[in-house]
């Protein structure tokens, strides 16, 4: 068990409840990075599901108000177990205070039609890739190494869109949907390549964001390896901003999209 699965475990309390801790290990500016909730969040719901073949398929987490350090509780419910797809909720609380809602759609594969339109980018490979560099001390920042491929934070780009090479740091490196969700967060939001630094001197906390899983990390790939994520945001606008996301793996297959709405300003 690596840091991340510690920090994100989450203990049965029985009737759909469990139990977690949030660490301080992941936080930003005001509280623990969006992706790391998502993912204890994510880990509480699969284990209420409690059925390896029913794959997280779409994953939804509105943000209300920032967790603190110290124990958090959650409430899954199973809304609808269907004959393919299970839909669930489950609620992040502490002290009687809402932190995080969640909606998740569980399927077991389908037949049906396949086809990928969509591409990897051609980037540098991570081993020729600059470490991805900070100048505010940000806890998060030591749970991953980062090496950037496209625009840094600050820089005068021609479109808002960032993104690089990322894994844990700490091993052994497991490449589970809950980290696919925490790295769809987990990158300095694409919006900074848009505006002087300090421009944005309160973060882009996230409002909601949603996580298609693709495909689980290949067995023919080392999932000690790094992934590639891609954000892209195309519209900022009283004060929301939106960014897109994929997550693939170095031999280009795609794991995950992601959206989500962030506060700006």
């Amino acid at each position: 068990m690596n840091r991340f699965q510690r920090d994100t475990a989450v203990e049965p309390l029985g009737g759909g409840r469990f139990s977690a801790r949030i660490d301080p290990g992941w936080w930003i500016v005001r509280g623990p990075n969006g992706g790391y909730v998502a993912a204890i969040l994510l880990r509480a719901l699969r284990a209420a599901v409690a059925d390896p073949a029913r794959l997280p398929r779409s994953f939804t987490v509105h943000f209300t108000s920032p967790p603190s350090e110290g124990p958090a509780e959650l409430a899954t419910t199973l809304e609808r177990v269907g004959r393919t797809v299970t839909t669930a909720t489950a609620r992040l609380e502490q002290g009687g205070k809402l932190r995080a809602l969640a909606l998740a759609a569980f399927g077991t594969p389908r037949h049906g039609p396949d086809f990928a339109h969509l591409v990897r980018p051609e980037v540098t490979p991570p081993e020729r890739a600059t470490p991805l560099a900070s100048n505010v001390p940000i806890p998060m920042r030591e749970r991953y190494e980062c090496r950037a491929v496209f625009a840094a934070p600050g820089a005068s780009a021609p479109e808002a869109v960032t993104g690089g090479w990322i894994r844990l740091r700490e091993g052994p490196r497991v490449v589970e949907p809950e980290l696919l969700a925490a790295y769809t967060d987990s990158w300095p939001p694409s919006i900074f390549s848009q505006v002087p630094p300090g421009t944005l001197s309160s973060g882009v906390p996230t409002v909601d964001l949603t996580v298609h899983f693709r495909a689980p990390w290949p067995a023919a790939e080392d999932a000690d390896d790094f992934a590639l994520i891609v954000f892209r945001s195309r519209l900022a606008r009283d004060g929301f901003v939106e960014e897109d996301g994929e997550v693939w793996t170095r031999g280009g297959l795609l794991l995950a999209q992601s959206r989500q709405l962030a506060l700006v300003g």
